[in-house]
């Protein structure tokens, strides 16, 4: 039956994902910002809306929500030398000197995006930044934002040679010699962080619009935020929000993790309670603490259960890094949900996810059941027994599903160096929802794209729509539906939006909508559906036509 109030929109001539189901030929409602109704296309002919929007055979949708995700650093990289749509060595170079020659004013190259495969596992060497910089300082963040790549200026003036040690949460590549190549690893990459010049307000401000503006133009409404505070020599992006907020500037919801400082102790909660009250105002909400457990697989820092192997195979002493004692781990979850927060762990090796999962059971064993809705990212091996303490412990899988993928970082730089047992365990997503888990999906961008289609694309495929190979593990695919799902009320429940990322009656109507249904065609066309339209409470906030 066709609702009594008259709609403000009515998105007709299409089809509707709701958060949960596909609805093939049906229509959406919307009226004062919120869902009024969705409905078979017959009964949308009676509606008299005040304004209608041809779908032309396309998709309506809750608005995707990213789960894991760097906008303002993201945003201030597009504005500076940025490398992120580059994949060779030399190119990267080209764009390095082109930007050098486009900004001779700026003492210092900074930005990032650069890819480890392009360069092998000891990574890029000053001497390469040397020939297109000169005696330019300039340092550059890895895609995946674990390592960055410094000249050697920038080396010198950080004061970084063959006698530095390495800092407990990182590692400076070195050559036979012992001095440094030019690659940092991890919290290595604080040493030349400490000399960079200061973002500006302003460089921050324009970042977080630019990475805005970028984020709506998938379909993206609302996100994570996965650190607010200073990590590794970076500046809080959090002042930035907050100045979006009071400016009116802010048209997404974000949700924004509290950075837990790993060289301190359980005497920062005291701190984390105060910049909760301080960050949460309007559509922004600091409910969240970030604890990074490792480091990532390409790098050897991300803490599994059995050490890594050699170039020839033999394993060695190294099983990676837990940058918080496991114990104090538990301690700190523990108070943490007790004061309310939300807790979300980066946790890539095996090992990291079975310390996150035991500091869960150790808060709900002196806690209680939690309404937090804890979560751990990355997940990329996950062992057998652990998949099940997801459902039980009730702890969301928080997936950036982009990575299940056989491309260049998993054969190169991942498969070669761990054992097959630990290979079988990568990105479980299927195991994880037959066990029960509630799953949520991110994009960790700017180490990856933040386009959910392509996303969804590989959680369904498990290959990567730009260089399709053998699918990783086919058996760990999710369904469409189940992708999708992840993607909006998964990540809405993540975010503690319950009122949005479903198409629900009184819900807002905070919407993507595609140019196509990737839902009604072949699942290897999914990534070719792009977003045409973004709306906030029912108000357009991005188009494709301008």
């Amino acid at each position: 039956m066709a609702p009594v109030t008259r709609p403000d929109l009515l998105f007709r001539n299409g089809h509707v994902f709701d958060g949960h189901r596909h609805l093939p030929a049906h229509a959406l409602a919307v009226a004062d910002g919120r869902v009024l109704a969705v409905l078979p296309e017959r009964e949308a002919a009676d509606l008299d809306a005040r304004e209608e929007v041809d779908l032309a055979g396309g998709l309506v949708l809750p608005g995707f929500q990213d789960a894991h995700v760097h906008p303002v650093q993201g945003g201030v990289e597009r504005r500076r030398c940025d490398l992120s749509d580059l994949g060779t060595r030399e190119e990267y170079l080209a764009e390095v000197a082109a930007y050098v020659e486009r900004h001779p004013d700026r003492r210092w190259v900074l930005g990032g995006g650069w890819s480890m495969p392009a360069f092998g596992p000891t990574g890029p060497t000053s001497a390469d930044f040397d020939a297109v910089v000169g005696e330019r300082p300039a340092f550059l963040l890895n895609r995946d934002h674990h390592g960055g790549w410094a000249s050697s200026a920038a080396l010198r003036l950080a004061g970084v040679d063959a006698s530095t040690p390495d800092p407990a949460d990182g590692r400076i590549e070195r050559d036979a010699a012992g001095n440094p190549t030019g690659t940092l690893h991890e919290g290595a990459m604080g040493l030349v962080r400490s000399v960079l010049p200061p973002t500006t307000e302003q460089e921050y401000d324009d970042g977080l619009l630019v990475a805005q503006e970028y984020l709506h133009s998938f379909g993206i409404t609302a996100w994570q935020d996965a650190i607010l505070g200073r990590y590794a020599g970076t500046d809080d992006p959090a002042p930035a929000y907050l100045r979006a907020v009071e400016s009116g500037r802010l048209t997404a919801r974000v949700r924004g993790a509290l950075w837990w400082v790993r060289e301190r102790g359980l005497e920062q909660v005291a701190d984390l309670l105060e910049r909760r009250v301080t960050y949460t105002l309007g559509r922004l909400d600091a409910g969240s603490v970030k604890v990074m457990q490792d480091g990532v697989a390409e790098n050897y820092t991300a803490a599994m259960s059995v050490p890594y192997r050699d170039g020839c195979g033999a394993h060695t002493r190294n099983s990676g890094l837990s940058f918080v004692d496991p114990v104090l781990l538990c301690e700190a979850v523990t108070r943490l949900d007790a004061e309310g927060f939300q807790v979300h762990v980066h946790a890539i090796g095996d090992r990291a996810v079975s310390e996150a999962l035991d500091a869960f059971a150790a808060a709900r064993a002196t806690n209680g059941p939690s309404t937090a809705r804890h979560h751990v990212a990355h997940i990329q091996m996950v062992s057998p027994a652990d998949r099940r303490r997801f459902a039980a412990l009730d702890v969301t899988a928080n997936m950036q599903a982009l990575w299940a993928a056989n491309d260049d970082a998993m054969t190169e730089m991942t498969l070669p160096f761990i054992g097959e047992e630990l290979a079988d365990w990568q990105y479980p997503f299927g195991s994880l929802a037959a066990a029960g888990a509630r799953l949520a999906a991110g994009s960790d961008w700017p180490v990856t794209t933040p386009d959910p289609l392509a996303a969804i694309h590989v959680a369904v495929n498990r290959v990567d729509p730009d260089d399709p190979r053998e699918p990783l593990l086919p058996g760990e695919a999710l369904s469409p539906v189940q992708a999708f799902t992840a993607y909006t009320s998964g990540s809405a429940y993540v975010n503690h939006l319950d009122d949005s990322g479903s198409l629900t009656p009184g819900f807002r109507a905070d919407l993507a909508v595609l140019d196509r249904d990737p839902l009604a065609g072949e699942p290897l066309a999914i990534a070719s559906a792009r977003a045409v339209a973004t709306y906030v409470d029912g108000v357009r906030v991005w188009s494709s036509a301008g």
